[in-house]
């Protein structure tokens, strides 16, 4: 076992009622959450939001990445995640420093993933074959740069059967992409956490919290009807 309070500190999230709500208001207080429901965010996965994470801020807040790594290790290893594990591969390019720090804290070596195959190695690091590798990357949305990390870990001889992110949407279908891989995802919070602190704290309008809630009630509609996808690109 890892005891991550050896380089994180201890894991003050988990001492709260709700981790994930307060890993949600630590986000919110970063800066990471912007909300905009008069102009969509299209991602780059085709679908359209009223809201987006940036979780690329966190590299700026050391104590704050320091309480969110010790609760990652946490959860995987609650989960099982770190049982047998070689390496851990970070998603280019915000998944590397958090698979960075991770790795150091696991004392084990350290690879990374290109979204795309270059003239180069799209897997960077030495890979051990069968090896159960940990993909570890800042947020999750539509998946499919997910997708390309695990086939090109597969590919290279890699085993891996569970995603770390410190967000995921939780409103695409994801699963439909990740499962036949088989692998699982692990986050600390989603955008139904940061629904739970708006309606607690407020500190959001009414019309914008209605805005969110439609969006959330409804992902891939909403979507559709602000110019995104209705569904996953293989399902058209």
């Amino acid at each position: 076992m890892v005891n991550s309070s050896m380089f994180f500190g201890p894991d003050v999230f988990g001492q709260q009622a709700d981790p994930a709500a307060a890993v949600a208001r630590a986000l919110l207080e970063a800066g990471c959450v912007r909300l905009r429901a008069e102009e969509p965010f299209h991602l780059p996965s085709g679908w359209a939001s009223p809201v987006y994470i940036d979780c690329r801020r966190l590299i700026s807040f050391p104590a704050l990445r320091r309480q969110l790594l010790a609760r990652a290790l946490r959860v995987l290893q609650a989960r099982g995640a770190l049982d047998g594990l070689v390496a851990v591969a970070g998603g280019e390019a915000s998944g590397i420093a958090l698979a960075a720090w991770m790795a150091e804290a696991f004392g084990l070596p350290l690879q990374y993933v290109r979204k795309r195959r270059t003239s180069r190695n799209q897997v960077e690091g030495v890979v051990v074959a069968g090896g159960r590798v940990l993909l570890v990357d800042d947020m999750m949305a539509g998946g499919q740069s997910k997708v390309r990390f695990c086939k090109a870990l597969s590919a290279a001889g890699a085993r891996v059967d569970t995603l770390f992110v410190v967000f995921d949407y939780g409103t695409f279908p994801t699963d439909e992409l990740l499962a036949p891989l088989g692998v699982s995802v692990c986050a600390l919070a989603t955008w139904q956490d940061v629904l739970g602190v708006w309606r607690a704290d407020g500190g959001i309008a009414p019309q914008a919290l209605r805005d969110f809630e439609s969006f959330l009630s409804d992902p891939a509609g909403w979507s559709q009807a602000h110019g995104g996808l209705g569904q996953n690109p293989a399902r058209r």
